[in-house]
């Protein structure tokens, strides 16, 4: 088969062992970050199959239309969102959809990052690493986190990782979320907050750990925004549309919370520095790292390309549109 792999970042797919065993096709890699769909449509051309990395790449039913050769793309993860799954289907192109595996690492990576975010956003690291490059010495005061309250909105894999190192810190953990949420978590001995206004109010650092979906799209409003403490640090690893459209920025203008730190955006990849979060000085942001680490790639490609390698012997598996196969 003729290959494309889009959107590899960091040019990390040929560094994994998963790539060695593709080596009886014809792969192609294309590292490049962009927006525009006429992008897609000229890396694509004339290859058979894609290999997409998590949702980097949205492939709308126009792009579809006009890739005559694709019949299979393999997307790493379960989430399939980003993908015109009904276009794929009427032209026959079999979308395979595999889970991470690997003992749930996908999850800890994430975690892991957050905390990064936090320690780096309540300590000014980033700022005071740069002017100690300028040749300044430290002119900041951090915040520690034994005795702050750390809430957890969602308490899954990766909340449920986040809460944990924050009672480790010493801190006291409040959560919240739906009914199987507040249950784990209750569980493992966490408290909830006596009510959503009590979780935004008290919370000294508020974590989102939510799916972005229906259900969850535009979630966090303004009004709980604008509950939290004018020192409190607001912290999204998850997805962007989770909170609701310009009501972080807003926010954080009007110094409610003072700060935030993300690693998603609405619009992905952010390039050009276009992104008003990026002008503001009391908003610490990250392209998107979350999973972005060596033994997860590990992981995610190696799943990929099992799906692959099962659609060119004729046997798909992980199908997420069924109707599509033969």
């Amino acid at each position: 088969m003729k290959i494309a792999v889009l959107h590899d970042y960091a040019n990390m797919f040929r560094e994994t062992r998963a790539y060695r065993r593709l080596q009886d096709h014809e792969v192609t890699i294309h590292t490049e970050a962009y927006t525009e769909p006429e992008r897609i449509v000229e890396q694509a051309a004339g290859c058979e199959a894609l290999l997409l990395t998590q949702q980097r790449v949205p492939l709308t039913r126009q792009i579809v239309e006009q890739l005559s050769n694709l019949r299979f793309i393999s997307q790493t993860g379960r989430n399939t969102y980003h993908l015109d799954l009904e276009a794929c289907t009427q032209r026959g192109i079999v979308v395979s959809a595999g889970g991470g595996g690997g003992g749930g690492s996908p999850y800890s990576t994430t975690a892991e990052l957050t905390w990064g975010l936090i320690l780096a956003a309540l300590r000014h690291l980033p700022y005071e690493v740069e002017r100690l490059k300028q040749g300044h010495w430290q002119t900041t005061v951090g915040t520690r986190l034994f005795g702050q309250t750390l809430g957890v909105y969602a308490f899954g894999h990766i909340g449920g990782a986040v809460a944990r190192a924050g009672k480790a810190f010493g801190m006291h953990v409040i959560c919240w979320g739906r009914e199987g949420s507040t249950t784990r978590a209750q569980a493992e001995g966490f408290d909830i907050a006596a009510s959503r206004e009590a979780f935004f109010e008290t919370s000294d650092i508020v974590s989102l750990h939510l799916p972005s979906n229906a259900g969850t799209r535009g979630i966090i409003t303004s009004d709980d925004l604008a509950r939290m403490k004018p020192t409190a640090l607001l912290v999204n690893t998850s997805r962007a549309p989770i909170i609701a459209e310009g009501a972080l920025v807003a926010a954080l203008q009007q110094g409610r919370p003072g700060f935030a730190a993300v690693d998603v955006y609405e619009e992905e990849p952010v390039v050009g520095a276009t992104h008003p979060l990026l002008q503001m000085p009391n908003a610490l942001c990250t392209p998107h790292l979350g999973y972005a680490e060596r033994g997860g790639y590990e992981t995610l490609y190696n799943v990929a390309v099992d799906q692959l390698l099962a659609f060119a012997e004729g046997q798909p598996i992980n199908v997420a549109n069924p109707e599509a196969v033969g």
